[in-house]
C-alpha cells in the first residue's frame, strides 16, 4: 500500500472566517511545516512545485512583483483559467495574487521549529467548508512534498474520494456555523 492509500487528513483545525462583504468572505488558515521558509516559499511559487499540491497549475513563478501568471484549476470539469498578476512577492514572508476573482495572500513566518504558513483566500460564504476541507488537505500534500514524501496532489473532484473528507468537510461546517 503506498502513502497516497494510507492517507487520511487530520482533525479540521487552524481555520477562522472573516465577513468582507455580500457573500464573499476570508478563509484563513494556518499551518506549522517543519520547514524553512525559503523552502516553503519555494512550495509557494515555483510551477513543477505547485504541481506536486496546489489546486491549480501555473504557467510561471508566482515569485515576482508584476508577473503575470496564468494559473488553470486542477480537476474541474472544464479547466478554468485565471491570469493574475502577483500584488506583492516579498520572499519568503509575503505573496498576493488574485485567484478566481479572489485575493489570495500567504503569510511565513519563520518559527523554533520551521514556518507557520497562513493562507487568507477570499471565498464564496456557500464553498467555505469545502474550501476549509480543499486547502487541509493541499496542505497535508505540501507537508509530505516538503518532507521529501510526495505522493501528488488531491483536489477538484478526486479529494471528496479520499477517506477523512467529508468529516472535514462537516466539521468545518459545523466551526463556521455555515451549511
Amino acid at each position: 500500500m503506498t502513502d497516497r492509500e494510507q492517507y487520511t487528513p487530520g482533525p479540521a483545525s487552524g481555520a477562522q472566517i472573516r465577513k468582507k462583504d455580500g457573500q464573499l468572505w476570508t478563509l484563513v488558515l494556518v499551518r506549522e511545516l517543519r520547514h524553512s521558509p525559503e523552502k516553503v516559499w519555494q512550495a509557494l511559487t515555483d510551477p513543477a512545485h505547485l504541481r506536486e499540491w496546489a489546486p491549480f497549475d501555473a504557467d510561471g513563478s508566482l515569485g515576482r512583483v508584476g508577473a503575470t501568471v496564468k494559473l488553470t484549476t486542477v480537476g474541474a470539469p472544464t479547466p478554468h483559467v485565471t491570469e493574475t498578476q502577483v500584488k506583492r512577492a516579498d520572499a519568503p514572508k509575503v505573496l498576493e495574487y488574485n485567484w478566481g476573482g479572489g485575493d489570495v495572500r500567504w503569510e511565513l513566518e519563520a518559527t523554533g521549529g520551521g514556518t507557520r504558513l497562513t493562507l487568507w483566500g477570499d471565498i464564496d460564504r456557500r464553498f467555505i467548508a469545502m474550501g476549509a476541507a480543499g486547502w487541509h488537505i493541499c496542505f497535508d500534500v505540501l507537508e509530505r512534498l516538503l518532507a521529501g514524501q510526495p505522493m501528488g496532489r488531491i483536489v477538484g473532484p478526486e479529494v471528496m474520494k479520499f477517506g477523512g473528507w467529508q468529516q472535514l468537510n462537516a466539521d468545518y461546517a459545523r466551526q463556521f456555523g455555515v451549511s
